[in-house]
């Protein structure tokens, strides 16, 4: 998250897509809202209950699925994605494969369009990989290495957003604040800004960092202890 002073949760958690807006007229059932739940769930794609109701967290696994499976992310479960969510042939929103043209080696991957990433171990092996929220106005594709930037350090392991938020496990990897950490949490309560099931998704956008989930946040901690190469990908 680039460093702002003050920031606060209006902007720190900025809205860039309504969530809970009602289906198209081409709505599907009850019984199929259900039925698509449940498929999402099993697709790693964490719809969480099976109420036929395609509200907030249906609509952010609906994101998850038609970005791992390469649809317009609409949130919506309308006749194309559901056709494609009930096939045989549909993808997994938890495991995907790395982004073509992202190099070899050991490296940390970022898709700005699937908002995902992934850890590479130096034998190419997928160490971990998950959902992010981020900014690309903010954070520009290319080629950066973690570590200490503008005089500032690599890694704290609490850093603040100057005012009211803690970000920890920060990893900074592009000039001069943007970096990786977890969720903002508040100072007062300990409490997220926003779910993590809002990770891989549109829903919110960060001030130009990377945010992960809390165990994300250490994994990515202890992965680039060192100076690691990190890829941006539109």
């Amino acid at each position: 998250m680039r460093i702002l002073p003050k920031l606060g949760l209006a902007t720190a958690a900025m809205t860039v897509a309504a969530l809970g807006a009602t289906l198209p007229a081409e709505a599907i059932t009850v019984s199929q809202v259900k039925a698509a739940q449940t498929r999402l769930n099993r697709l790693g794609c964490v719809s969480g209950p099976v109420d036929g109701k395609a509200g907030a967290m249906t609509q952010a696994a609906t994101v998850r699925f038609q970005s791992a499976n390469v649809l317009s992310q609409t949130g919506s479960l309308n006749s194309t994605t559901y056709a494609r969510l009930m096939a045989s042939t549909a993808k997994r929103c938890d495991v995907r494969p790395v982004p073509r043209r992202s190099g070899t080696g050991r490296r940390i991957v970022i898709s700005q369009t699937q908002n995902w990433v992934w850890l590479i171990d130096a034998r190419g092996t997928v160490v971990r990989q998950g959902g992010i929220i981020d900014n690309p106005a903010y954070l520009r594709a290319g080629t950066y290495t973690s570590g200490a930037k503008c005089g500032r350090p690599a890694r704290v392991l609490r850093n603040t957003d100057g005012g009211r938020l803690y970000l920890n496990r920060f990893v900074r990897f592009a000039p001069c604040g943007i970096g990786f950490h977890q969720i903002p949490t508040y100072m007062s309560s300990g409490a997220q800004i926003h779910p993590d099931w809002l990770l891989g998704t549109n829903y919110r956008a960060s001030h130009g960092c990377i945010r992960v989930s809390a165990s994300m946040a250490v994994t990515i901690w202890n992965f680039a202890a060192g100076p690691t190469r990190v890829v941006v990908m539109r």
